[in-house]
């Protein structure tokens, strides 16, 4: 299963960003693997203080969204979806940035991790 976290200044999150957020990065998948792909996809959206988010030894300024995205190792090896990686980094940037402003879009981290088969679960089996 596709799984995202995102690390985002608390304050950039509310009600009506939250939904938008999780909508947005579900498509960005969506856009590279098929929309069948969507119902597959978890989000956790995490919010952390601006004084407490730093690059460098300075308090990160603005929204400074860092993206995780895990999902199997297979699927950035798939020849039905060429440059796998790179077309994501772009969506999911492209997903933040039309959520939060395109100000944003300098500020977005990426990071995908894929996992080897065998080494995730589900109800306590391997998958």
């Amino acid at each position: 299963m596709p799984h995202f976290s995102l690390h985002i200044r608390e304050e950039a999150l509310d009600e009506k960003v939250e939904p938008k957020l999780i909508s947005a990065l579900t498509d960005a998948v969506g856009s590279v693997f098929g929309a069948e792909f969507r119902r597959l996809v978890g989000v956790e959206l995490i919010g952390v203080p601006q004084r407490r988010r730093a690059v460098g030894g300075m308090v990160v300024e603005g929204d400074a969204p860092e993206v995780t995205l895990s999902l199997r190792e297979g699927a950035f090896h798939l020849p039905m979806v060429p440059d796998a990686p790179g077309r994501l980094v772009a969506a999911i940037t492209d997903a933040l940035a039309g959520v939060l402003g395109e100000a944003v879009r300098e500020q977005v981290r990426v990071t995908l991790v894929g996992v080897p088969e065998g080494r995730s679960g589900v109800a306590g089996a391997l998958v």
